[in-house]
């Protein structure tokens, strides 16, 4: 559900200073990229997503053709892409994942609270806001908000949904706008780009803020990296030079989506 190759695994070790370029494993025929084929608004097998969008100007900008390995972002999707050379880059990935060399992060963004336009909590911009006791808020089960939310003491109160499902028969964070908009739940606590595009897709009358002010672990804003395979130096460097050279045009591509951008210290930009 959370993409950037599942955020809720990331958060672990980081490159070895003296690896072994083994960047002569990349397709130079092809872009090839592994990716969910029903995420939105990551990315779908019909290449909707902004994930997509990003893989199609970076392979226009090395003049080569996009190629997909289609897999379900769940428990295996390196393992079983990535890893054994199906494919090259993932171009979502949360920065410090152990099972891939991370390239430079391309976005940063925030977890976010979703509530309706004229509520009475509807300026409110931190879990610890009094005003939330005793409110009912829809939460991704095990997601870092929900954590500060236990530690608030909201979470007896609260509507957990999944966080790891097969996006191609379940979209927890669709139902969770749709609950809102029923008036089933009072605040929705989301992963911010589901948080911006789902509220922009159903045209709900809602205020999406980033949550930048929580104190204590764990953080709730995370840099967005591409991955590859450990080892493949080279292939990151040119990776990150299309980063840099293409970051005006990434940022639109985000912003179209309605992804809320933080700065990389979690800072409203």
């Amino acid at each position: 559900m959370l993409s950037a190759a599942a955020l809720g695994l990331c958060l672990v070790a980081a490159e070895a200073g003296a690896e072994t370029d083994t960047s002569d494993l990349v397709s130079k025929d092809f872009f090839r990229v592994c990716a969910d084929p029903a995420n939105m608004p990551f990315s779908n097998q019909q290449e909707d997503g902004f994930e997509n969008r990003i893989a199609q100007l970076f392979a226009d900008k090395m003049g080569r053709p996009v190629q997909y390995t289609w897999f379900p972002q769940a428990v295996g999707f390196v393992r079983r892409t990535l890893a054994i050379g199906k494919c090259d880059v993932v171009i979502g990935f949360a920065q410090g994942h152990e099972l891939v060399l991370n390239t430079n992060h391309y976005y940063t963004s925030a977890y976010a609270i979703v509530v309706p336009q004229g509520s009475e909590i509807a300026d409110v911009d931190h879990l610890g806001d009094p005003r939330l006791q005793g409110r009912v808020l829809g939460v991704t089960a095990g997601s870092p908000p929900a954590t500060h939310m236990a530690r608030y003491g909201l979470i007896g109160d609260a509507r957990g949904y999944k966080l790891m499902v097969d996006r191609r028969s379940e979209s927890p964070a669709e139902q969770m706008l749709a609950d809102l908009q029923a008036g089933e739940i009072e605040a929705a606590v989301l992963w911010g780009p589901l948080a911006g595009y789902y509220a922009r897709e159903t045209g709900a009358e809602v205020v999406v803020t980033p949550l930048l002010k929580e104190d204590g672990a764990p953080r709730l804003f995370y840099r967005i990296t591409m991955g590859v395979r450990q080892g493949e130096l080279s292939w990151k460097r040119e990776l990150n030079s299309l980063i840099r050279r293409n970051q005006d045009e990434i940022d639109a591509i985000l912003t179209e989506y309605g992804v809320p951008l933080v700065d990389e210290f979690g800072r409203a930009e």
